[in-house]
């Protein structure tokens, strides 16, 4: 970027202006921004210190530097770009959308981020594509992820405050993130997953439970049982990489199908050859966010959005239920 569009920029941002309340006097020109300017995060507010977009009566301070009280705060909110992907006409599901956010139902396969092997085709292309300002977004907008062969609900920030609001949400454990798992094993109740996580301590793929790790909470109860399997409802209470999968495989009751952390497959016994087929012809982990509920970053009012269950995981569940419906009934000849 020359400097000319750099300044185009500047002139074109939105500017804001307030008074320092007295109250603040001696803090940090950084935390006084953040005080003053909740709807941006501090290390935003403090990179606008450093480029002169924030100026305290007219003179340029260091994010460090305390303020009197009563100067005059003239702030110019200069988006520069952020993502650098390429946009892409993908399809996208939208399931609810507004100026501030988007929510969309991502489905299996679909990666998130561009990354190595991965530099197209990710839902920040498409992203891109539907709305060309995420560009100035840190990630697209993006707060939160989805594993690439987990479907279901995401919400995207589409405006700097929405973005600072929802990671914050998630920060706060504010937002309700409801998922629909399909584990090995007939559990007999529900229960809680407190257990902390990081990374596997030799292969740097998988997550672990360890003790040194971070907190991660997973409240789970069952929805409906099978022969040798059980649909849960799953529900974070934290946000770690790949929790759900990697709390039911410390419980040994790995997600169906899961590529890293489920093992073998595992048959029922006497599984009819339309059970067989289905088990082993279903290749992701058999993991849906199906519900998330979060606070409208401006309104204030509940946003709940749901994602259908999707077509490969309703075959399974059908399959599952119908031979568990077959035996039982064998059983009451």
């Amino acid at each position: 970027m020359t400097a000319a569009d750099t300044e185009s920029r500047r002139d074109t941002a939105e500017a804001l202006q307030a008074e320092v309340p007295d109250a603040l006097a001696g803090r940090r020109a950084d935390a006084v921004l953040a005080e003053m300017f909740p709807e941006y995060s501090r290390s935003r507010l403090a990179a606008w210190i450093k480029s002169g977009d924030a100026l305290f009566d007219g003179r340029q301070l260091r994010p460090r530097d305390p303020v009197s009280g009563g100067e005059t705060v003239s702030l110019r909110v200069v988006l520069e770009t952020q993502t650098e992907a390429v946009a892409e006409d993908i399809p996208l599901e939208v399931l609810y959308e507004d100026a501030d956010v988007l929510v969309i139902d991502k489905p299996a396969g679909l990666v998130v981020h561009p990354g190595a092997g991965n530099s197209s085709g990710t839902l920040v292309n498409a992203l891109l594509h539907r709305d060309p300002a995420l560009s100035a977004l840190p990630r697209a907008g993006i707060v939160h992820r989805l594993d690439k062969d987990t479907s279901g609900v995401m919400v995207v920030a589409r405006t700097l405050p929405a973005h600072t609001s929802l990671v914050a949400q998630l920060s706060a454990r504010e937002v309700h993130r409801q998922y629909l798992a399909v584990v090995v094993g007939a559990l007999v109740s529900g229960g809680t997953a407190d257990a902390p996580i990081d990374r596997h301590p030799r292969d740097r793929i998988r997550m672990a439970v360890r003790e040194d790790g971070r907190d991660a909470v997973t409240h789970y109860r069952l929805r409906e049982r099978f022969r040798a399997h059980t649909a849960l409802e799953c529900r974070l209470e934290t946000g770690r990489t790949h929790q759900i999968r990697v709390h039911m495989a410390h419980l040994k009751h790995p997600i169906l199908g899961d590529p890293l952390y489920g093992g073998a497959l595992k048959l029922p016994k006497g599984a009819s050859d339309a059970l067989v087929a289905t088990l082993r012809g279903f290749r992701r982990q058999a993991l849906h966010a199906e519900t998330l509920e979060f606070a409208h970053p401006v309104s204030g009012e509940p946003v709940r959005c749901t994602a259908g269950i999707p077509g490969d995981m309703q075959a399974l569940l059908q399959a599952l239920r119908s031979d568990a419906e077959a035996h039982a009934e064998v059983r009451r000849r």
